[in-house]
């Protein structure tokens, strides 16, 4: 699950972990549509795969993306140095006649920040579904809006199977300027950490550690390994200075809504003050696709507990391998109830872990 950057505003920067394990006979996960669609798109990726070997071989390969997926096997050497898992993901390439991998539907209550979950079995809840197709997202979200939930749909650069299939790079992973170097080494290092690291029903604790980790591990790789890579390092730090600033407008927006709605406002009252609230953050940030609570939501889900991470990492020596492996002692049963969104509790937990 993964992402240069999940809130800038496109296709390119954005990835959603997403399994798709239901649709290859384990069942129970919701209605044919989704399982038929999902299964159908997974083995469209695994009939398309090229050995990246060949692609940077093939004469017709551009130069930029022949450069790029050379990287592809220093970057997951370089992730397991620092403690991910090895893996066979990343060894194939596949070029996609869309801009974006899936489209991802999440769904929020409208007055208060309470998400919509999908449960799978094995793997547990998430807050969103994957779609290959973007006319069937559309019609779900539809479907959705129409049942009273706020929702929003975004393109997704890439996913994760967590282990059910071998990941491919994919050409919605590679950006167009500088910054694509930048952003491949976020998104694998991003995915590689969910394969090492994973907790069911967890979706903020997974997007949010994986997105710490990536975006600090990112950064030491172009100064351990591509240190001549100055412009590209330059483009995709600008890239993430613009983006924070997007995290920041949409967590002070956040944090408005929340406190809207636990005032005594009345519904009326409430649903006034929203659309005001949401209308002004729309032309601040000048988004394509509409902001609602489901668009916020998801800033926790990538964004969470940033500072009780920081400190774990303290705590661990700023050791890479001996937080992952803090981080790997957590079990269900150290999370208080599922899809939770405060992680105090779990992180106190891994910390005595490094302490021992």
């Amino acid at each position: 699950m993964a992402s240069p950057s999940i809130f800038r505003d496109g296709p390119q920067a954005v990835s959603a972990g997403l399994v798709f394990c239901a649709s290859f006979g384990l069942g129970g996960c919701g209605s044919l549509r989704y399982l038929w669609q999902a299964g159908e798109g997974q083995l469209a990726l695994i009939h398309h795969a090229r050995p990246i070997y060949d692609v940077i071989r093939d004469e017709k390969t551009p130069p930029k993306i022949r450069e790029l997926l050379g990287q592809v096997g220093e970057i997951k050497r370089f992730g397991e140095k620092n403690g991910l898992k090895a893996t066979s993901n990343y060894q194939d390439y596949v070029k996609l006649e869309r801009p974006a991998a899936v489209w991802v539907v999440s769904a929020c209550d409208p007055l208060k920040f309470q998400p919509k979950e999908w449960t799978f079995p094995l793997v547990g809840s998430f807050p969103y579904l994957g779609w290959f197709d973007s006319k069937n997202a559309q019609d779900y979200s539809e479907t959705l809006r129409n049942e009273g939930w706020d929702v929003d749909l975004r393109g997704a650069a890439a996913y994760s199977t967590l282990g059910w299939f071998h990941d491919s790079v994919l050409s919605s992973m590679i950006s167009g300027g500088k910054e694509a170097l930048g952003d491949l080494v976020n998104v694998v290092l991003h995915e590689s950490v969910h394969a090492t690291v994973y907790v069911t029903g967890q979706s903020f604790f997974n997007e949010s550690i994986a997105s710490f980790i990536a975006d600090r591990l990112t950064l030491e790789y172009f100064d351990r390994l591509a240190p001549d890579k100055i412009a590209e390092k330059q483009s995709y730090l600008e890239g993430e200075q613009r983006a924070k600033k997007i995290h920041q407008a949409l967590f002070d927006g956040y944090k408005e809504l929340n406190q809207l709605y636990s005032s005594s406002d009345s519904e009326s009252e409430k649903l006034r003050k929203k659309v005001e609230i949401l209308s002004r953050l729309q032309v601040e940030l000048q988004f394509k696709r509409k902001i609602n609570n489901a668009t916020l939501i998801q800033y926790k889900t990538y964004h969470t507990g940033t500072e009780d991470f920081e400190s774990l990492y303290q705590a661990c020596g700023k050791n890479w391998a001996k937080l992952l492996s803090a981080l790997r002692s957590l079990k269900s049963s150290s999370f208080p109830k599922s899809q939770l969104d405060q992680l105090e509790v779990p992180i106190r937990e891994a910390a005595s872990y490094c302490r021992r």
